[in-house]
């Protein structure tokens, strides 16, 4: 088991992260296009140099620009699985799962043990005698992840495996990562646009934005109460970016968000610290509601979506956006435009705020 220490960076791609990730553990990388999420995958692959820092996984120094030195890929223990599944089109699925085995000079009882274990553990044993031209995409990347697990890599890189994939595919391999990803202590990193994954494969989730970490936690946290605006994003919910007033709310210019605290330590005035709340927790009207305190927030609508037998409402104040789940029948008694003036409302107990990371 191998503990993976990256601190290191790009400058030519604008990128410099510094995190852990730990044996066994899984960690899910997200991020705007552009945030540097697949070249973070490059650098630790060794199919790219990185100008500063180093790499480091378990005692072994991938890549260390101190002292120069920089471990070949094929060398560096990862196993990498892209979009496409990029079999060897000329050999069959069992000697395709054989071919890292082989080339590590494993014994042929050896070979053979392993490559029938992980094919009966993705489900492909029955496919072991096809070539990938007769295999579905689903199927392929059942091979792909059997042949990069075989060779038992300290390290697993997956740049959206799932993307390629239809909607009846991607739910059962994503189910299949969950599984065996980390059953042999090793690490992996998944690159991922998909929330699905995250919550299904990932212990951790890092969102990287503009080539830097602004968010790192465990999964059920950043889901539920991120402190990044693509976090917030990602996740589907609303966030604030504000600074705690006397009254112990967040304010961003003249408006004011009441909410319960996450944590029950001493907050100060001007300190940074976000607001999260659910889109299915916001109100929508016409007219400044009354009623139980509440927040009530003016906003211009930006657009409306249909999702399901809901209707998604985007709106803007200032530059914050924000985002509303309610039901079509509420959306056709509002007859709301796009520019339409609007107020959005959310009661206190709804609204969680916490320090800013």
């Amino acid at each position: 088991m191998s503990e993976l220490r990256f601190d290191a960076g790009h400058s030519g791609r604008g990128v410099h992260a510094d995190f852990t990730v730990l044996p066994g553990e899984t960690l899910a990388i997200v991020g705007p296009n552009g945030a540097g999420k697949s070249t973070l995958l490059a650098l630790i692959a060794g199919l790219l140099r990185p100008d500063t820092g180093e790499i480091r996984l378990g005692d072994h120094v991938l890549t260390n620009c101190a002292t120069s030195t920089f471990v070949p890929t094929h060398r560096r223990r990862t196993a990498l699985l892209l979009q496409e599944a990029l079999l060897f089109p000329h050999l069959t699925v069992a000697a395709n799962v054989e071919f890292g085995l082989r080339s590590r000079r494993r014994g042929r009882d050896e070979v053979s043990t392993t490559r029938d274990h992980w094919l009966e553990s993705v489900g492909a044993r029955d496919l072991a005698r096809r070539r990938p031209g007769e295999l579905s995409g689903g199927q392929a990347q059942r091979v792909a992840i059997a042949r990069a697990l075989a060779t038992e890599p300290d390290l697993v890189l997956l740049d959206e495996p799932l993307a390629g994939l239809d909607a009846d595919s991607a739910p059962a391999i994503r189910a299949l990562l969950g599984r065996v990803l980390g059953r042999d202590g090793q690490s992996a990193l998944i690159v991922t646009h998909d929330i699905m994954d995250a919550v299904a494969i990932a212990d951790r989730v890092m969102v990287l934005d503009g080539g830097r970490v602004t968010e790192l936690g465990d999964t059920a946290t950043v889901l539920a109460r991120p402190t990044s605006q693509f976090g917030a994003r990602f996740a589907g919910v609303n966030l604030v970016d504000g600074t705690v007033g006397e009254d112990g709310a967040l304010h961003v210019g003249d408006l004011a968000i009441h909410g319960v605290w996450a944590d029950t330590g001493s907050h100060s005035r001007g300190q940074h610290a976000v607001a999260v709340f659910g889109p299915r927790a916001v109100g929508v009207h016409l007219s400044p509601p009354g009623g139980s305190p509440r927040n009530v927030i003016p906003v211009s609508v930006t657009t409306l979506i249909a999702h399901g037998d809901s209707v998604v409402v985007t709106a803007t104040a200032g530059t914050t956006i924000f985002t509303a789940h309610i039901t079509a029948a509420a959306a056709a008694e509002l007859r709301l435009t796009p520019d339409a003036p609007a107020y959005f409302a959310v009661k206190a107990h709804e609204v969680v705020i916490q320090a800013a990371s």
